[in-house]
């Protein structure tokens, strides 16, 4: 072991001696937490609406008003012509068109209901599905709020909903979000960190000077290996650190299980660096290689859409992703407040992954060029 704590040793020195490498370490997981944070916002605000009023009635005017005051929408202008609100709507000024038919007014006085016209641009289905689902529930709001004689002597329903949001109670989208984030970054740092840490060496050539040495194979990748294991630690202490600060996470599960996860995970993306590192020969193509992989891992962990939602084939693909675990127990231990036995499958999933892949970086390793 005391080849090792050697090799430990040598690696922290070159750390803080590289004025780069700390900044990215340190300063990062902050930057990008908060950033990525409030930029990747589930939540579509600011839509812009196109009225087409053919009623001019003050219940027509009542529910463009509704719209305009619920904080999603912003009312464009308000038109007479269909074509010209689809004009509008193909030139990308408006987001949706809210289309009120003539006798709007005196239909749902005397029959208790009325019609109304939703059209959406759907070149982004997402922010289509969300806009229509706003404007439903504003209509569905307007017409309850402003109920005729005739839907008021209306027997009620026989089944009245009642529900309420366990985990995320206020549906905050950053809540949601910060668990995966942190497991996001500490993945995609020590990655790339290590995939450019044995490259680098051998480019400027002090590798050479280990090889002649008689040190095994398994040493020299512990020895690579403990310094960014220990960093991923502190990354995940700031990174909660923010989290709580900046964005009042609960904290709901024991942080001692999130950490001592971390132990197990970081090994694994450790273990893909120093592989993918074996087989480049440059930086620049350890660079590449590894956003290939994690901009793959990143994209399929559910991070930004759920992993149920995905195709079959997807889905059996996602069981070799390590990211997809760790966002996965993030959210189950820090909202849910979920204990080992509930992520023990999980653990030990990582465990096995981070053995083979190490054992893999070890056998593919050569000391001879």
């Amino acid at each position: 072991m005391r080849t090792v704590l050697y090799l430990v040793q040598k690696e922290f020195l070159q750390i803080f001696r590289n004025k780069f490498m700390l900044p990215m370490l340190l300063v990062m997981p902050v930057v990008q937490t908060i950033l990525l944070s409030y930029a990747a916002n589930y939540e579509v605000k600011n839509l812009s609406l196109g009225v087409v009023d053919h009623d001019l009635s003050p219940m027509s005017r009542q529910l463009v008003a509704t719209f305009g005051a619920s904080g999603y929408f912003t009312v464009y202008n308000t038109v007479f012509s269909s074509k010209i609100a689809d004009a509008d709507l193909a030139r990308d000024r408006t987001d949706l068109i809210l289309e009120i038919p003539p006798h709007f007014e005196r239909d749902y006085i005397r029959e208790g209901a009325g019609k109304v016209a939703i059209t959406a641009n759907a070149i982004n289905a997402v922010k289509a599905g969300l806009a229509i689902g706003y404007a439903n529930n504003i209509v569905r709001a307007y017409s309850l709020s402003h109920a005729s004689p005739v839907a008021v002597n209306r027997p009620p329903a026989a089944i009245q909903v009642e529900y309420s949001n366990w985990y995320n109670p206020l549906l905050d989208y950053k809540t949601f979000m910060v668990p995966g984030i942190l497991g996001e970054i500490i993945a995609l740092i020590i990655c790339f960190l290590t995939a450019l840490n044995i490259v680098r060496e051998r480019e400027v050539g002090t590798i050479e000077q280990l090889n002649v040495t008689p040190i095994h194979k398994w040493q020299f990748i512990l020895g690579k290996l403990l310094p960014f294991w220990m960093i991923s630690l502190v990354m995940m202490t700031v990174g909660l650190t923010v989290g709580w600060l900046v964005f009042r996470i609960p904290m709901l599960g024991n942080l001692w299980l999130v950490f001592a996860y971390t132990l197990v995970f970081a090994p694994c993306m450790l273990g893909i660096g120093f592989l993918i590192s074996n087989f480049a020969e440059s930086q620049q193509q350890a660079m590449f290689t590894a956003w290939f992989f994690l901009l793959i891992f990143i994209l399929m962990c559910g991070l930004f859409t759920p992993v149920d939602s995905m195709p079959e084939w997807a889905q059996w693909l996602n069981t070799i992703n390590p990211v997809k675990y760790f966002v996965e127990f993030m959210r189950l231990v820090l909202l849910k407040g979920a204990t080992f036995a509930d992520i023990q499958q999980n653990f030990f999933t990582v465990l096995g992954y981070a053995a083979v892949v190490n054992g893999l970086a070890v056998w593919t390793y050569r000391k001879r060029v």
